[in-house]
């Protein structure tokens, strides 16, 4: 009987086939997923870069850019009004969700165009692996910046001393938020945390899966918090859910099978990102190696602004709140002869260099402020307001009393100011108690 002969060469794998629609997805995910990570501030966030006077290096802080967007604003959108394009801590502008609106036709015209001469391919393995990494890096960097001024609190801190005397109802509801997060320094470390261990988790490829559900939860409570309470960051806050979600797409069934029908799923199938096993292994060895960088340098960074923005950070010399207990406007203190508008409530010292004036109308007047304890003098300056500088004489006729003496506006001014102890507000002292017998809600 004669032996079989066998072919020694291994089969070859079946090639996968995508579904046309998801292909279609794919291609449109590609494109705009890297039209945005580029252009906006999460390619600042990925490559940790800070080459501006802002801070941060923005492919849409540059003149090709801006001189694009404002023209699709001019003849497309038939905007009148120039486009805001300075840097002023809102990622919503209307330059922003044009920038967004070119970014949505540029890809929704490349993915036509990428289905239309390469329609005969059945699937994308190799570019999903690769396209993985970017997104992977791309949103984790983005929440290790978010977390890492959360865990050393910085993003909102606590309330400043100005907060602390103004009525809650001229509060925006930004500034309710911000106050509210920055009174809890423990909740703003854990907030920041999670973030920090979401973007952390999807450094490493193994549980990039993990890490991917975390970003995802995360994503959504800052995008709910910024929906509703006015936070100008709805448009980043928005695609770091897609982006989760499009690193959870391939594991969708399995996630289904495990988490909803109980079932047991096979390990997942992903294509290698090359053919040997030492390009793999270089591969991972760099992906660890510029996570670790991103989670040093961040943590790095946010510690070092500390000591500038955070509580340590500098205080004036006259640090504190100080009550108006007399005011006298040449030389007569009737109240008939001195408006609301104008008579001081109090005066707040907080920044160095700096200072604003409460009206009895409720109004607030900064200042800046240079403090001489060796000449005992106290000068305000407001730049395009000459009306309003001054030159005070200081005494201090008792502990905690303050006395200025000088002109502004052509008028003679004696203001007697009275320290008040920042302990006596109810927000600072209070403090945390595990055993409380009744609710303590004011």
């Amino acid at each position: 009987m004669a032996t079989p002969v066998t072919d020694p060469r291994p089969l070859p794998r079946p090639q996968p086939r995508w579904h046309w629609l998801t292909r279609l997805a794919f291609r449109f995910c590609v494109l705009y997923f890297s039209l945005y990570i580029v252009l906006t501030q999460m390619l600042t966030s990925l490559l940790f870069a800070a080459t501006n006077d802002n801070g941060a290096f923005e492919l849409d802080n540059t003149r090709p850019v801006q001189a694009a967007v404002a023209w699709v604003a001019a003849h497309v959108f038939h905007l009148a009004r120039p486009l805001v394009m300075v840097e002023t801590g809102s990622g919503d502008r209307v330059f922003d969700w044009i920038e967004v609106a070119c970014i949505l036709a540029l890809a929704l015209f490349g993915t036509l165009v990428w289905s239309l001469f390469d329609r005969k391919r059945a699937a994308y393995p190799k570019l999903l692996a690769w396209f993985r990494v970017v997104v992977r890096f791309a949103l984790a960097a983005t929440l290790l910046t978010y977390g890492a001024v959360k865990v050393f609190p910085l993003q909102m801190p606590f309330p400043s001393l100005q907060r602390l005397v103004e009525p809650y109802g001229n509060f925006t509801p930004m500034g309710v938020l911000w106050s509210a997060i920055g009174a809890s320094p423990r909740y703003e470390f854990f907030a920041g945390a999670a973030e920090m261990l979401g973007g952390v988790l999807l450094l490493i490829p193994a549980l990039s899966s993990l890490g991917a559900m975390v970003a995802l939860a995360d994503a959504v409570a800052v995008f709910t918090l910024n929906m509703t309470y006015d936070v100008p960051v709805k448009l980043l806050s928005f695609h770091l859910i897609p982006m989760a979600l499009f690193l959870l797409a391939p594991d969708a069934k399995r996630l289904w099978k495990l988490l909803v029908r109980n079932q047991a799923v096979a390990p997942a199938a992903r294509a290698p990102l090359f053919r040997s096993r030492f390009g793999n292994r270089l591969a991972l060895v760099a992906q660890l190696a510029f996570g670790a960088f991103l989670v040093g340098a961040n943590l790095h960074s946010a510690h070092a602004m500390v000591g500038v923005y955070g509580a340590n950070r500098p205080k004036s010399a006259l640090y504190g709140i100080w009550d108006a207990k007399t005011f006298t406007v040449d030389g007569q203190t009737h109240p008939a002869l001195i408006t609301d508008a104008a008579r001081w409530r109090r005066v707040v010292f907080d920044l160095p260099q700096f200072a604003a004036i409460e009206s009895m109308t409720g109004g607030w007047t900064r200042y800046g402020a240079d403090i001489d304890f060796a000449a005992q003098t106290l000068t305000l300056t407001r730049p395009g307001d000459k009306s309003r500088e001054a030159v005070f004489r200081m005494s201090q006729p008792a502990p905690g009393e303050l006395a200025l003496d000088g002109i502004m506006g052509g008028r003679h001014l004696q203001v007697l100011l009275s320290l008040v102890d920042r302990a006596h507000f109810l927000l600072v002292r209070r403090g945390f108690h595990w055993i409380q017998d009744r609710p303590y809600n004011r």
